[in-house]
């Protein structure tokens, strides 16, 4: 289920000033300045809505043709942020995320996988910067309202500015602004991916103290803390020949996969992010055994290439067109 995508968007909310008025009387910078301004404080209403409200809902994916579905529990109390999410399709997964510890109990295999998880930077970070970077390359139109899962809803589109990234529909609940819908578009304006709630309850009781308890309940299971290394991409010899257009790199971790990697060996990823959409650069040692060919895969709004690179094999993934993750691909160098 892609809800790594559907948390980015659904950190946020609802309606907008009326911006078009006043961007049509403006001269072209102050247009753009107050393009920017409205944009951001939409995404950053949107961002609040999720942190600060507390509900229960059921959340289902359609993506590629396949669909999945999952319960959600989400509380907020002052700064401290909790939710459980259970898988109800595929194989059951119970995911406990509090703050940036992430607790996944995988029952089938009697595992339990607790790490850290840094925000990638998408939210607040970004939205709190002034370059503006997300009105430079979308531009937002009000398309009316509608139901979803029983509460009223304000429909809004994010219309990419070029052909380097996909388009968003997004529906905002009307009073605080919580994200109920959402729906990936390609170039063309179909949709790729599409994720909503088919119940909500809002305001709901959960309580975090519960959570908490059920999140340190691993007696029975066997407890794995895989280390992220924090790192860059420069120090560990790799370099991008030419940006991409509006990605700037966000984070890049080493993950060690033996109590004593040599050297080049711990797989790296690199990540990039033009504010909403996100591609991540994978790169471990090639392996005949496991890396038979190089491939391309669409899923839908999930691309993923993979190729060799001298002693590299590289795996590169996000929500953009084939064509800019090509870009990535083509434009990753090593330089030692």
């Amino acid at each position: 289920m892609n809800l790594k995508l559907l948390r980015l968007l659904a950190l946020a909310g609802c309606t907008l000033p009326a911006m078009g008025y006043v961007a049509a009387q403006a001269t072209p910078a102050a247009a753009s300045a107050v393009e920017s301004r409205g944009i951001n404080d939409w995404l950053m209403r949107m961002h609040e809505a999720s942190r600060k409200r507390s509900y229960i809902g059921t959340f289902v994916v359609s993506s590629g043709g396949a669909m999945s579905s999952a319960k959600i529990w989400h509380v907020c109390e002052g700064d401290q942020q909790m939710e459980r999410v259970e898988t109800l399709t595929g194989a059951p997964r119970s995911i406990f995320r509090h703050n940036d510890q992430v607790v996944t109990f995988m029952p089938d295999h009697k595992v339990v996988r607790s790490e850290k998880r840094e925000s990638l930077g998408m939210f607040p970070q970004l939205l709190q910067s002034t370059d503006g970077r997300i009105a430079d390359f979308y531009k937002v139109k009000q398309e009316g309202t509608d139901r979803v899962a029983g509460v009223e809803a304000d429909i809004v589109l994010l219309v990419p500015k070029d052909s380097m990234r996909f388009g968003y529909r997004v529906w905002t609940e009307q009073k605080k602004g919580l994200v109920v819908k959402l729906q990936t578009l390609d170039t063309d304006g179909k949709v790729l991916e599409q994720a909503a709630f088919s119940e909500l309850q809002l305001d709901a009781p959960v309580k975090m103290d519960k959570l908490l308890q059920m999140m340190g309940k691993v007696e029975g299971y066997r407890v794995e803390k895989p280390v992220l290394v924090k790192t860059t991409a420069s120090a560990e010899g790799w370099v991008l020949k030419a940006p991409v257009a509006g990605f700037k790199p966000m984070s890049c971790y080493k993950r060690p996969v033996t109590a004593n990697p040599a050297p080049g060996e711990e797989p790296l990823q690199w990540i990039f992010s033009d504010g909403l959409a996100s591609v991540s650069i994978f790169v471990e040692p090639f392996d005949r055994q496991r890396h038979e060919r190089e491939s391309s895969l669409s899923m839908g709004a999930t691309q993923t290439i993979t190729r060799q690179l001298d002693a590299y094999w590289v795996t590169v993934m996000g929500e953009v067109p084939m064509a800019t993750l090509k870009l990535f691909a083509n434009g990753l160098e090593r330089r030692k």
